[in-house]
């Protein structure tokens, strides 16, 4: 019997297994920042535990809330500040050259294909892009995984997601992921590993595939996978040049990392993408999906382009197309934060940011804040946001506001009609 990708990846990385359904895994990198990995460090330190596995293997940021809001989220960042201090942590990202976790550590080329990774954070399953396996986890793995460098896991179930067709004009991978959520729903995928392939993924860049596995969680997924392809070693190429002595090389050594064609899956679901429309939130879960042309009209508040699912340059850029030469409704306001400052340096040299400037966006630093209603963009009560994020539960932006998901394209789109808006009536789109 055939392999996944992810059984794979486990056999390669088994140093232990306790029970028939668990393996100890070994660590190929930790990602911490500044909300969950505080706590992990003062329970170590109250325990005398106060070390790290490999300095090198732990890559951390401050992105939650940055440039600090208050004197406890001060206090956080002091913490995780002073820990990678105290232990040589090289590739720590300070206020400054920070940037959203999930969207810097693939930028720096921390992330590569056959690894496994874990963070304190939900939404680490976005790695998976890259042919890894990468899954958030609680205070005590994460704490066990910075002290030696190994996690705990169940054996790893499979549920594939064949993409097939082609994307309509303004139809792009935030699309995708809504419709396969609305399919299968916010516990559909639990316990497994979200495995997506087809032509669609295949022809995708590497920041809509994060995009997709981005979201993974929003399923219930432990973790979403793409096999690793030239694309990849395309992206990959300027940390791994001197690893090869060709692309070429690269993808033979990575393509290691793909499912056997006789592999067993929990499940296969195989969707012909060819008419999907621009797809929208309407509830307090991330299944609850409608087509934009059945949320034409609904009133909106702000728009908020940026975090880990779409605050990369491919999303500035479609929504900068949209944007191009018209302003946003006066009946909204809205917030654009770059996912990083390599990201927000390629938009001020291409002209995005004066796109965005010149149609009434407020540019923000690089930040999770909004996302998840703790700073830079928060909701009153009773307010609704055209969000780029990955979640809509109740409060998610803030206490008492609505989030609606949806594509850069749709929600710049939005912007301009101060209603919710099908990008496809504007120049631009895919």
């Amino acid at each position: 019997m055939g392999k996944t990708i992810a059984q794979k990846i486990f056999d390669a990385h088994q140093i232990d297994k306790p029970f028939e359904d668990t393996t100890i895994v070994k660590l190929d990198a930790v990602f911490c920042h500044e909300i969950t990995t505080p706590i992990a460090i003062t329970d170590l330190m109250a325990r005398d535990m106060d070390r790290v596995f490999d300095p090198t293997k732990i890559k951390a940021v401050i992105d939650h809330v940055t440039p600090a809001k208050d004197s406890k989220t001060a206090e956080q960042g002091k913490i995780l500040r002073d820990w990678a201090r105290r232990h040589q942590i090289k590739d720590f990202f300070d206020i400054g050259r920070n940037g959203v976790c999930h969207a810097i550590f693939p930028e720096k080329g921390f992330v590569r294909p056959g690894y496994t990774i874990i963070m304190g954070d939900s939404h680490t399953c976005t790695h998976g892009a890259f042919g890894a396996f990468a899954a958030g986890v609680g205070t005590t793995d994460l704490e066990v995984g910075i002290l030696k460098g190994v996690c705990s896991f169940k054996e790893p179930k499979t549920m594939k997601f064949e993409l097939t067709g082609q994307l309509p004009k303004g139809v792009y991978a935030k699309d995708a992921i809504l419709y396969i959520i609305n399919q299968i729903g916010v516990n559909g995928a639990t316990n497994c590993v979200m495995e997506f392939a087809g032509n669609i993924v295949e022809e995708m860049s590497m920041e809509s595939r994060m995009t997709l596995c981005n979201m993974a969680i929003e399923a219930g997924g432990t973790s979403g996978i793409c096999y690793p392809d030239m694309t990849t070693v395309d992206y990959l190429w300027p940390f791994i040049q001197d690893e090869f002595d060709s692309k070429e090389q690269a993808l033979e050594e990575y393509s290691q990392w793909t499912s056997d064609a006789d592999a067993k899956y929990e499940a296969v679901y195989t969707y012909d993408l060819s008419d999907l429309e621009p797809m929208v939130t309407f509830g307090f879960k991330p299944d609850q999906v409608k087509p934009v042309t059945e949320m034409v009209g609904t009133k909106i508040d702000q728009v908020y382009i940026g975090s880990c699912t779409n605050g990369r340059i491919e999303d500035l850029r479609i929504a900068a197309q949209v944007l191009k030469g018209k302003t946003i409704s006066d009946n909204l306001r809205g917030v654009l934060s770059p996912a990083t400052p390599a990201i927000y340096q390629m938009a001020l040299k291409e002209g995005l940011i004066d796109i965005f400037m010149e149609a009434g966006f407020c540019v923000t630093n690089p930040t999770c804040g909004a996302c998840l209603g703790m700073s830079n963009g928060v909701l009153a009560e009773g307010e609704a946001c055209a969000s780029t994020t990955n979640r809509n539960f109740n409060g998610r932006m803030g206490r008492g506001g609505m989030v609606h998901l949806m594509s850069p394209a749709t929600a710049a789109a939005t912007a301009i009609e101060g209603l919710i808006t099908n990008s496809t009536l504007f120049e631009g789109g895919q």
